[in-house]
Order: C-alpha cells, then sequence, then structure tokens
C-alpha cells in the first residue's frame, strides 16, 4: 500500500465515520470524511481520492444516487456500507458499479481488509511489459488499463477491468463461478453476483449482450474468453 493513498468515508453516521477513521489511519492510509453527499462532492473536487467507503441511506442524495453520478466521470473504486443486508440492494449497488458491499454489521478490521483487496485490484500493474491484448474490435493496453472497442476508450470499473484482463489473457479457459468468487470477492457471495459484474461488463464491450461474442456461457460452470 502506498502511504499517499487517501480514502474518503462518507456516512451520516458520525461515530461510524470516526471509527473508521481511526482504524483506517491506523493502518496508514490518509481519511478524507463527508456526512453528505454534498459534502462527499466538494471532497472529490479537491482531493485526489484512491477510494471511497460509501453509505447507502443518507439524507437527501442517497448512496447509489452518487454512485451513479461518479460513475459517469470516474472508476474510482466504490465499496458500499450499508445497514441493509438484503441481496437487492447488493445486487444494485454492484449493477451501479461498486466494487463491494459491506454490511455495518462487519468489524472494522474487516473493512479495512476490504479496502485494501479493492485498491490490490484496482492498482497499475507495473511488472507488465508495454503490450496489446488485440481481439479485432476489443483492445487491452495492460501498462495503462486502457481498453478500447472499436477504437474507443471505454471506461471499466476497477473490477471490471480486471475481470476482462483475467478473461482475455486466458483465452478458451473455462473459470468457474466458485474461482471468479474467490478471486474477486474472497469467497463472499453466489452466481447471481458473479452474473452481475459479467452482465455489467458485456454491456461495455459486446455488440450485442445477449449474444457475445467474447465473454461467453459454459453452462452449469461459469464462462471462458473467445479469443479467436
Amino acid at each position: 500500500m502506498k502511504e499517499s493513498q487517501t480514502i474518503l468515508v462518507v456516512d451520516d453516521d458520525k461515530s461510524i465515520v470516526e471509527l473508521l477513521r481511526d482504524f483506517l489511519e491506523s493502518d496508514g492510509f490518509y481519511v478524507k470524511t463527508a456526512y453528505d453527499t454534498n459534502q462527499a462532492l466538494t471532497v472529490l473536487e479537491q482531493v485526489t481520492i484512491h477510494c471511497i467507503v460509501l453509505d447507502i441511506m443518507m439524507p437527501g442524495q442517497n448512496g447509489f444516487e452518487l454512485c451513479r453520478q461518479i460513475r459517469e466521470e470516474s472508476n474510482i473504486p466504490i465499496l458500499f456500507l450499508s445497514a441493509r443486508s438484503d441481496d437487492v440492494d447488493k445486487i444494485r449497488g454492484l449493477a451501479l458499479g461498486g466494487d463491494d458491499y459491506i454490511v455495518k454489521t462487519a468489524s472494522p478490521g474487516e473493512i479495512v481488509a476490504r479496502v485494501k483487496a479493492v485498491l490490490r485490484r484496482s492498482s497499475l500493474q507495473k511488472e507488465f511489459k508495454e503490450r496489446v491484448l488485440d481481439y479485432g474490435r476489443l483492445k487491452l493496453n495492460l501498462p495503462t488499463r486502457e481498453v478500447f472497442v472499436e477504437g474507443e476508450n471505454i471506461m471499466l470499473t476497477p473490477k471490471e477491468y480486471e475481470l476482462l484482463q483475467l478473461f482475455a489473457e486466458h483465452p478458451k479457459f473455462v473459470f468457474s463461478y466458485e474461482q471468479l468468487l474467490e478471486k474477486f470477492w474472497d469467497g463472499i457471495g453466489d452466481k447471481h453476483t458473479v452474473r452481475v459484474l459479467v452482465s455489467r461488463l458485456r454491456e461495455k464491450i459486446e455488440l450485442d449482450p445477449n449474444q457475445p461474442e467474447y465473454i461467453v456461457n459454459v453452462w452449469g460452470i461459469g464462462y471462458r474468453f473467445k479469443g479467436e
């Protein structure tokens, strides 16, 4: 972890904000705080933020709405923090571009660990040599983490990019739901969690997401990337 990494904690419950600030700072992070979405947007305009821990239910604009607004301009990692464990909220959060969903009953130590995991996935992998994976209308520039579809640079969330890179570097290899859950969610979740992320990725790279040419289903097992 780089000492310069700064986490933005957004929650209207000041006790939770202060608790997370203490734990994150003790682990070497810089921490910025906000108690509503307007304050969060102000911080984002003024400071370089590397990850956001975002409450869902807040007065005024909620966390889902803020996430949607951020995703229009940025792929900064977002971890939803919610008192609700409903699958509906989890699915909605992932579909909007969230990289993780944490229930508030989780310990502060677990939340810090999940922040670190997301940052690891989103960090540039400098050990890669300069190279581009070329699959016709789809191209990945690994050192810059840029993805081009028919020449247009498209924006992916960190988790969407990591998933696409995994597929593209292993064409024709079948990845099971269990393998993907373990790699991207530390084994937490179910098949639907994986399907939501794959669906989001298909919407961005496929001509017809309902008849994908790159990420195809292997029924009952998982997915494989067609690299022809």
